[in-house]
């Protein structure tokens, strides 16, 4: 894998205090992204068809293609892997649930009244949101008016989910149609963004939309088809352009005024061709781009070169240098978590 960033990129992160998580569906990659001494700093970690990543407090959770992974993280050993002091936070797969290929898209933890943390699915194929059970490959939690029955037909493609103050606020979906993969023969003007209380549409006319984010009481979304990020006034539905992209947007995160977007080039022509943004694909790039909210303008980028296609998500993590998954393919090693000795040797 080959990648090429602008000169500020490293300096970004380090000045707004954060680590970067990407998934990549195409190539099946965690990727978790840092600075050390003054360089990027990636670590890699192999998930089949990884989409969607929920990032909590001592936890990830990762979206794949039958299964839903559960990562703890390990902030008192990752100083220890090697180089020993170059990460300052670890996450190490510890358990899965099995969902069936349910093109699990975003995810998102929620909020309970016990405290302990509820993850949102956002489950394409029987277009609706759900949670895990131990017991059943998902529970349905909800799903938009016009869906007339649960069904494994993907009829709207329902792909994002923004939370607020803990629980589902607004879906994106490619289209408002209740039959079997529906959305497919109007997707490049039918796309909307829904209110998940009312069930109403708070605006209309997208092309292909993703990723809607609520941040400093403000909606966001990806216009993914035409390579835009927009502001959406959920009180009269109108959307203001932030900025443009060269590539396919989708994944979106804000941090301290900045927007980290992911960037795809178009495979699958039969799905992504007739999208706007396709008319020139020589100048669409893969990676992400970092957009200054106030003024609109890129400030920085990273472009993979080879080896990766498209980017599913972004996940910003909040005061990490340069995290690790644990493992490290140039050298062949591996990471294992036991319990102290005192838990576990006996005499």
């Amino acid at each position: 894998m080959r990648y090429l960033h602008s000169d500020l990129f490293p300096s970004l992160l380090e000045k707004a205090g954060c680590s970067l998580l990407i998934s990549t569906y195409q190539a099946g990659q965690l990727i978790a992204v840092g600075v050390a001494e003054g360089r990027l700093s990636f670590s890699f970690r192999r998930f089949d068809q990884a989409m969607g990543l929920a990032l909590g407090p001592d936890r990830l959770a990762v979206g794949g293609k039958e299964e839903v992974w559960s990562l703890r993280a390990y902030p008192d050993i990752a100083p220890a892997i090697d180089p020993a002091g170059r990460f300052d936070q670890c996450w190490l797969p510890r358990s899965s649930t099995v969902t069936g290929a349910i093109q699990c898209h975003e995810l998102a933890w929620g909020a309970t009244e016990t405290g302990e943390p509820d993850l949102w699915i956002v489950n394409t194929l029987f277009s609706c949101l759900a949670s895990l059970d131990n017991c059943y490959s998902f529970v349905p939690r909800w799903r938009p008016p016009f869906i007339s029955e649960l069904a494994a037909q993907d009829r709207c493609h329902l792909n994002g989910l923004a939370m607020r103050d803990g629980s589902p606020a607004f879906v994106t979906v490619m289209a408002s149609t209740d039959e079997a993969r529906g959305w497919r023969a109007v997707r490049n003007d039918s796309g909307a963004v829904i209110d998940v209380a009312s069930g109403e549409p708070v605006t209309t006319g997208l092309s292909m939309p993703h990723s809607p984010r609520w941040h400093d009481d403000t909606l966001f979304v990806l216009n993914s088809g035409l390579g835009r990020l927009e502001r959406l006034d959920p009180a009269t539905g109108s959307r203001e352009p932030v900025a443009a992209v060269p590539g396919y947007a989708r994944g979106l995160a804000i941090y301290r005024g900045l927007a980290f977007v992911g960037l795809s080039r178009i495979r699958e022509t039969a799905i992504f061709g007739g999208a706007p943004i396709a008319a020139h694909p020589e100048e669409l790039k893969c990676g992400i781009g970092v957009i200054e909210l106030a003024s609109g303008s890129t400030v920085a980028t990273l472009q993979f070169a080879n080896g990766v296609e498209e980017i599913f998500d972004v996940q910003v993590v909040p005061g990490i240098r340069c995290p690790t998954l644990g493992s490290a393919p140039d050298r062949g090693s591996e990471v294992w978590v036991l319990p102290s000795k005192g838990a576990w040797c006996r005499p």
